[in-house]
């Protein structure tokens, strides 16, 4: 099988599939933190040039990733304090952010397919001020100084056939926010990281580019603002899965010769992506954590 068929949207494990050594430290910087408390390994990959943009296949910029692999579990206490880490790297990566600034959440997804639904239900818990502050002012919060948070859900083109980013350029036209925030559930490569991982970038977003379905990129290339984002994996590519399994039985999974038969089950198998079983209550969880890593971070004054 080959492994550059393997999809995924996270940066680091790009830079992981990377096999020549030398490729991998060429315009590329890797940073790594370990939190003892939370188990949490923060990685922070710096694409600093094109020739490390065209090895990683990402574009330039910061990509921030937290592992966290007790992120599945149902601890309320767990999730607050990987809340405050997001909130945390989240004020670090936002352009100016203890200037006072309008701020756009886009949660990208759909809702009627539980793995997808990640960013609209974090704006579901999302607390959004800038309607409340344009009416009665700041004083309505008793405070002098905020961000004024507003939000938006495209929904898919299949429902509405519109281009998510012509959706948000329009809101964008309208409302000038200084930056934007969008919330997207991701492809993974690894089943470990799967529920279990966050990353944060501020190179924006290609809605579906994990799953093969590529869609106009919401950057500040194309929209005009700065554009944050962040995603947790919540499928993986099926065809991962055989790979991995094959590997760990110790089995020298070669590409090829392949009969006809089986070229047609791995044609079937990447056009297929397993979630969790209990997805609908994974999603629930991370999203409110998500959510409320945004509202700690956006009360930072």
């Amino acid at each position: 099988m080959n492994s550059s068929k393997i999809r995924t949207d996270l940066a680091l494990e790009a830079h992981e599939n990377i096999e020549n050594a030398e490729l991998k430290t060429r315009g590329i910087k890797v940073d790594e933190i370990f939190h003892e408390q939370t188990h949490t390994k923060i990685t922070k990959l710096h694409v600093t040039t094109r020739n490390g943009s065209h090895t990683n296949g990402k574009p330039i910029g910061t990509y921030i990733t937290l592992e966290t692999p007790n992120l599945v579990e149902e601890d309320e206490d767990y999730h607050r304090e990987i809340s405050m880490e997001l909130a945390e790297q989240l004020e670090e990566i936002i352009p100016d952010f203890k200037k006072e600034q309008s701020i756009l959440v886009v949660g990208l997804g759909n809702r009627d397919v539980t793995a997808d639904a990640l960013g609209p239900n974090v704006i579901d818990n999302l607390f959004i001020t800038r309607h409340i502050i344009n009416t009665y002012g700041k004083a309505a919060y008793n405070k002098t100084k905020m961000h004024a948070v507003s939000s938006l859900v495209p929904g898919v083109m299949a429902k509405n056939g519109m281009e998510t980013s012509e959706i948000v350029k329009g809101v964008i036209d309208q409302t000038h926010p200084n930056v934007m925030i969008v919330i997207d559930a991701l492809a993974a490569r690894s089943i470990r990281r799967l529920n279990r991982t966050i990353q944060i970038t501020n190179t924006g977003i290609h809605p579906g580019s994990g799953v093969g379905n590529h869609r106009n990129g919401l950057t500040k290339d194309t929209l005009g603002i700065p554009v944050i984002a962040i995603g947790i994996p919540t499928v993986v590519d099926a065809a991962t899965i055989v790979k991995d399994a094959a590997s760990q039985m110790g089995h020298d999974f070669q590409p090829s010769p392949l009969s006809q038969e089986q070229e047609n089950l791995l044609y079937e198998l990447h056009n297929m992506y397993v979630t969790s079983k209990d997805v609908d209550a994974v999603i629930k969880r991370l999203s409110y954590m998500v959510s409320e890593a945004l509202n700690i971070a956006f009360s930072c004054f």
